[in-house]
């Protein structure tokens, strides 16, 4: 073979050579590289979630079946309870017995913070019923309720936050989406103080907005007592139609043991609380120091 065709051939050989390393068929994995590039990106790369938070991969099934929280008289954690700073901010916590009701914005915290220590100490739980307020006793219980569609449920306050002028309350993921709001991220919401109702009932007692202290010798009217705070409440708003002013401001509900009684007092003597008894035509008992 002559040099020039001997060249020409090389060259052939080379070029097929080449092309067959570069060229191939589409296979299954390319395929899915290919489909994987074109995905967009997770909504907890895109800035929707806090620093990558947002829900777990899996997601337990019937996560709208988890029982709400159940109030129990559990001592307060006393570290958990001392005034702290957050975020230029400054916080008392409210370790007394008082009514809480307020509203605002509720946001929720999810796998980030899973397994992580809460202030209280206990591990978060995303799927168990909890959450965090800035103030509110560690541990305390609080029925909440998204203004939005009244859907509500009961937490245990176990955690501090958020450290947010915007929001009232971190839920947990499970609380969050028991409420419907996973996917808004916020929502409007009631936050209300609740204590244990006493009667081993999973229902849980707002506490009364009118509580009268039994103290010393005086005497007082009993005119009812209850297991449930809504029917003390009705008796308390029948009696009050019949009452003057003077008297007005001494009716109230007293909790002794988990039993609401509707009380009217105190009066310096029992013949004093007697003459009201006979003036309100009402079934009642007269007793000493209060419930």
């Amino acid at each position: 073979m002559k040099p020039v065709f001997r060249w020409l051939w090389l060259v052939f050989i080379s070029l097929a050579l080449v092309a067959c390393s570069t060229v191939r068929n589409a296979s299954a994995t390319s395929q899915q590289a290919s489909i994987r590039s074109t995905k967009k990106p997770l909504a907890s790369n895109t800035g929707k979630y806090f620093q990558q938070d947002g829900p777990a991969d899996r997601i337990p099934a019937n996560l709208a079946l988890v029982p709400d929280a159940v109030p129990q008289d559990e001592p307060l954690i006393k570290a958990a309870n001392l005034p702290y700073s957050a975020l230029g901010m400054s916080f008392h916590p409210d370790t007394s017995d008082k009514p809480y009701e307020a509203q605002g914005r509720a946001s929720w915290y999810g796998k980030q913070f899973h397994g992580r220590h809460t202030t209280s100490g206990e591990p978060y739980d995303m799927y168990a019923m909890t959450a965090a307020h800035p103030t509110l006793p560690i541990p305390s219980y609080a029925r909440v309720t998204n203004l939005k569609n009244g859907k509500a449920v009961i937490v245990r306050i176990n955690d501090r936050g958020p450290f947010h002028r915007g929001r009232l309350m971190d839920l947990s993921y499970a609380a969050a989406y028991k409420l419907g709001f996973v996917h808004q991220g916020s929502a409007p919401i009631k936050v209300e103080r609740v204590w244990p109702d006493g009667n081993d009932d999973t229902a849980a007692a707002t506490a009364p907005s009118r509580a009268l202290k039994a103290s010393g010798d005086d005497s007082y009217l009993k005119l009812g007592s209850y297991s449930r705070l809504a029917q003390a409440e009705a008796r308390m708003s029948k009696i009050e139609k019949e009452l003057d002013a003077k008297n007005d401001a001494k009716l109230g509900i007293v909790n002794r043991n988990g039993r609401y009684t509707v009380q009217l007092g105190p009066f310096r003597s029992q013949k004093a609380a007697r003459t009201v008894a006979e003036a309100l035509n009402v079934e009642s008992t007269v007793i000493s120091g209060g419930i």
